[in-house]
């Protein structure tokens, strides 16, 4: 399983997505801001930026994220809008857009944890995918802990994806559709992740 130990916020400052993406409310710093412009990137670089953008943004290794990519591939469509789709659809990155984690590691965790069912059977692989129609809550011990009652309020004010119906007071989502590459909330060129892995 992928543990990411390295900070967040200056991985972020790295690859230039903000915070909020991983769902650490701290704000863009402003003191470093183009100290990523001074030298001048290749076009394998762009590329390679492009993709660890999203192997970090989701929590995922070499290995799983091009078993995604090759899923991408075979599915109709774009390649690139088709490996958002498979990364949003992530039992775990659903869990963070719910509202029911306060960050994606977080949100991982959990999963882990077996706190989530998936209609209704406990589902504990961060990677399970889910599909239209399906129904993720929160167990149903967990429902009276402070901890989850506290995220809850906490993440009241962050948008829920329209792909997903959520209830906040049950405690559960429904998948009304999968979700597609304008759904996200950060800039990633998919394209170039496209390139890098046609060469």
């Amino acid at each position: 399983m992928a543990v990411q130990k390295e900070p967040i916020l200056k991985k972020c400052r790295y690859l230039g997505i903000s915070p909020a993406v991983m769902g650490v409310s701290k704000k863009e710093s402003i003191r470093f801001k183009n100290a990523n412009n001074r030298k001048k990137i290749s076009e394998y670089g762009l590329q390679l930026k492009e993709k660890q953008k999203l192997k970090f943004i989701y929590g995922v290794l070499e290995k799983q994220f091009r078993h995604y990519f090759s899923i991408a591939e075979k599915m109709e469509g774009k390649a690139g809008d088709n490996l958002i789709t498979c990364l949003e659809s992530r039992l775990d990155s659903v869990v963070y857009r719910m509202g029911l984690a306060l960050t994606r590691r977080e949100a991982r965790q959990l999963v882990v944890h077996s706190h989530y069912t998936v209609n209704g059977k406990k589902v504990n692989i961060p990677s399970y995918r889910v599909k239209v129609g399906d129904v993720i809550a929160l167990r149903e011990k967990d429902r009276t802990s402070e901890k989850f009652k506290a995220t809850v309020e906490e993440t009241k004010d962050r948008l829920v994806p329209v792909w997903l119906t959520a209830n906040k007071d049950d405690f559960s989502a429904t998948v009304n559709r999968l979700p597609s590459a304008e759904d996200i909330d950060y800039e990633v060129a998919t394209h170039l992740i496209v390139e890098l892995y046609s060469k």
